[in-house]
């Protein structure tokens, strides 16, 4: 009982991380090329994101049952490329849906709906190890301290399309970012009792589908109407952001 109370609260401290990130979200006073900046910061932690997933299920697609490293496990294979599916064209439904308010609330609560679901992974991840070989154990920690991290970088991408707004509503921002990282406590305590691969599989299949999908009106936005310098400033941002991304999964 002990280590699943454990497991519920440091589900809540890692999905809960993501708050961190808000003195930079609510700063009143950013320029135009900072808010370039950060937008393409933002959008390289998101391609970083769909590598860091992708890389977690191929140790699934490639392992057992492959043709000898040349193929994917069949079922494991078939539940992912639909997950995929799911989640890029649930998403393009839901742009193309005229209701639901301004085109930068959507697009961010479409990132958050992403990252959210890369965080029901990581949740089941942390939540299985801490069943299965203690809450204690190295390997739970290094999940615990690298998720936390990771998380803390989470929240900018999510309100990244919002930056643009001059009155930033607290409340929109507030209730975004519970939609990234709430479903980590939800996955810690579905991994604590229940683990499958199909699971893990499927759920990382519609977090990389809705990245995926986010990606492309973010950069082509950013691409909109740019001069030399803020072309340079995208493509110093977008590689920036992987590599925090890159850096802050190596802790």
């Amino acid at each position: 009982m002990a280590n699943f109370i454990l497991t519920v609260v440091f589900s809540f401290i890692m999905g809960f991380s993501i708050y961190l990130s808000m003195p930079l979200i609510m700063r009143k006073k950013t320029s135009k090329n900072l808010m370039s900046l950060l937008n393409a910061i933002a959008i390289g932690i998101l391609i970083f994101l769909i590598s860091d997933i992708f890389s977690g299920v191929s140790s699934y697609l490639y392992k057992n049952n492959s043709l000898y490293g040349y193929g994917a496990n069949p079922v494991i294979g078939i539940v992912f490329a639909c997950a995929l599916a799911i989640g890029f064209f649930m998403l393009y439904y839901f742009e193309k849906n005229p209701k639901g308010g301004s085109t930068a609330t959507k697009l961010s609560l479409m990132i958050a709906i992403g990252i959210g679901l890369q965080n029901l992974t990581e949740g089941l991840v942390f939540g299985s190890l801490s069943a299965n070989i203690g809450f204690l154990s190295g390997a739970a920690l290094v999940v615990l301290i690298g998720f936390i991290l990771q998380n803390i970088t989470e929240g900018f991408p999510i309100v990244a399309p919002l930056l643009r707004e001059e009155e930033r509503n607290p409340w929109k921002i507030l209730i975004l970012l519970l939609i990234g990282g709430l479903p980590t406590v939800i996955g810690g305590v579905t991994g604590f009792y229940y683990s499958s691969k199909v699971f893990e599989v499927f759920f990382s299949g519609l977090a990389i589908g809705t990245i995926l999908y986010v990606l492309i009106p973010m950069i082509r936005h950013q691409l909109k109407d740019i001069d030399v310098l803020r072309h340079r400033i995208l493509y110093l941002g977008i590689f920036l952001g992987f590599l925090i991304g890159f850096l802050v999964n190596l802790i």
